[in-house]
């Protein structure tokens, strides 16, 4: 690969394309966050869909692609399209990162509120490290607190979505992590220093 502008993006590219595929694949591993709210049995309705899909894909295709396609247990049914982000900001790499996603509806529902509203914002997208890193808590809420109906998402999400309505502007990464932090800690629960939200 020659070593100008071209190259240089072209390899930024790719290290970024493994680094996602590196973070689903821990994604998938890790035992200690809670099962998926959907099985996997439960997303054949759209696995077709999402294999004819060219990746990457954004948030906008997948939803004009596949958003009406039903996915989930037969008591507690969405669509494609209330789970992913209607937008270009958000990229998927590959059909394995969809399905990571919508496998867990409260967090994916959550984080497409977020998105979508912080494209209302005019000096501030959602993006990268930091969609990483609100994700993440929402995770984090979820394995902490796996009894409350994730009640604890939702407030957190209400929180983000009142910060950005108040202030125009996105929390930051810490932000919301302590915010999170705090909510479980009212709730009882113990998060220790080495957890992600003990910061």
């Amino acid at each position: 690969m020659a070593d100008d502008k071209d190259g240089r993006e072209k390899q930024a590219r790719n290290e970024d394309d493994r680094q996602r595929r590196r973070d689903v694949e821990a994604e998938l591993e890790r035992g200690d966050e809670p099962e998926p709210e959907i099985d996997a049995a439960d997303l054949d309705d759209v696995e077709a869909d999402l294999e004819s899909l060219e990746f990457p894909a954004t948030g906008a295709e997948i939803v004009a692609a596949i958003g009406d396609r039903d996915i989930g247990p037969s008591d507690e049914r969405y669509t494609v399209e209330q789970l992913v982000p209607e937008t270009d900001a958000v990229v998927f790499d590959s059909p394995d990162r969809v399905r990571v996603r919508i496998q867990r509806p409260t967090v994916a529902a959550a984080m497409k509120r977020i998105v979508e509203l912080s494209e209302t914002l005019p000096d501030e997208k959602l993006g990268g490290s930091q969609y990483d890193a609100y994700e993440k808590t929402f995770f984090e809420l979820q394995r902490l607190s796996p009894d409350d109906d994730d009640e604890a998402i939702g407030v957190v999400r209400d929180w983000v979505v009142d910060r950005i309505r108040d202030k125009e502007k996105l929390p930051t990464s810490r932000q919301i992590r302590r915010q999170a932090a705090k909510i479980c800690r009212e709730e009882g629960h113990q998060i220790r220093n080495d957890d992600w939200l003990g910061i």
